[in-house]
């Protein structure tokens, strides 16, 4: 039995690519809600053209109550809604998934991209995974491995596909548009992206064998905040530490520890930013 896990993020989506397409609440996330459950029905009935037997998405994107059941296929199975252990790759923990997608992925905090960003829209303006910079991609991926999980697909815009050659060089990459500025992209058709992505989950299928897992770290993470004050709050968390001015650090012995720290590290901070002065 062939189990896929898809961790589906919106601001890699076809069309999206400014804030008010994935802000939750306006019309043009209204709008593009469908351009993002289109996406990912494709990779779903592409895994399913593969032989894939269970599929299981994990809606990773802001409120993670984004996608239009109603609009998948009958047979996939939706993990909807916030508070999850793992997060964005929640359900990778319990041993029975055989390979991950990542769908509607973006570039990291600091880097080019449509809609670059960590975890946080604006606050962090960076991240680095034992002295690499590293996107959601990066750091997701590492969770993963730790479970021996490969990552067989990913998409989003251009620059998405390129960062993940760094972190899983074998899945297969489908570009949906093609990064101009942070809220400016030249985009293919929703017919075209579910054509693309629906034959590279059938091809992807076949990498969805699962390997020994990773070594334990230590991994080392530092996180770069656009202000003084989020960096101090971020100190509250327990094993972290200031470097800086605007940045702290911590060490996990796993990956596991490590993504649980690090969203420990956001709630507080998301908790710090206030509205005009940030």
């Amino acid at each position: 039995m062939v189990k896929i896990l898809i961790s589906a993020d919106m601001e890699g989506a076809t069309g999206v690519t400014w804030p008010a397409d994935v802000l939750p609440g306006t019309p043009q996330w209204e709008r593009c809600r469908a351009l993002f459950t289109s996406d990912v029905n494709a990779a779903v009935l592409g895994f399913l053209d593969g032989g894939a037997d269970d599929v299981l998405v994990n809606e990773a994107h802001w409120t993670m109550r984004n996608l239009l059941l109603e609009r998948l296929d009958e047979r996939v199975r939706l993990l909807t809604g916030r508070h999850k252990a793992l997060s964005m790759v929640e359900g990778v923990q319990h041993g029975d998934v055989d390979g991950i997608a990542f769908v509607g992925y973006h570039t990291g905090a600091g880097t080019e991209g449509v809609l670059a960003h960590t975890y946080l829209a604006n606050s962090i303006t960076g991240v680095w995974l034992n002295g690499t910079r590293a996107s959601e991609g990066v750091l997701n991926a590492a969770v993963v491995a730790e479970h021996g999980v490969p990552v067989i697909l990913v998409t989003g815009d251009d620059l998405t596909c390129a960062d993940a050659e760094g972190y899983a060089p074998a899945a297969r990459k489908v570009a949906v548009k093609d990064h101009v500025s942070r809220y400016a992209a030249v985009c293919r058709t929703p017919a075209r992206t579910a054509a693309d992505i629906r034959a590279a989950a059938k091809e992807a299928t076949a990498l969805a064998v699962r390997y020994e897992p990773a070594p334990a770290g230590p991994f080392t993470v530092e996180v770069e905040f656009d202000a003084a004050h989020l960096a101090s709050a971020a100190t509250v968390v327990p094993g972290v530490a200031a470097t800086g001015e605007r940045r702290v650090v911590y060490t996990s012995g796993t990956m596991y520890d490590g993504i649980r720290t690090f969203k420990a590290v956001t709630t507080i901070v998301s908790a710090a930013v206030e509205e005009q002065y940030g």
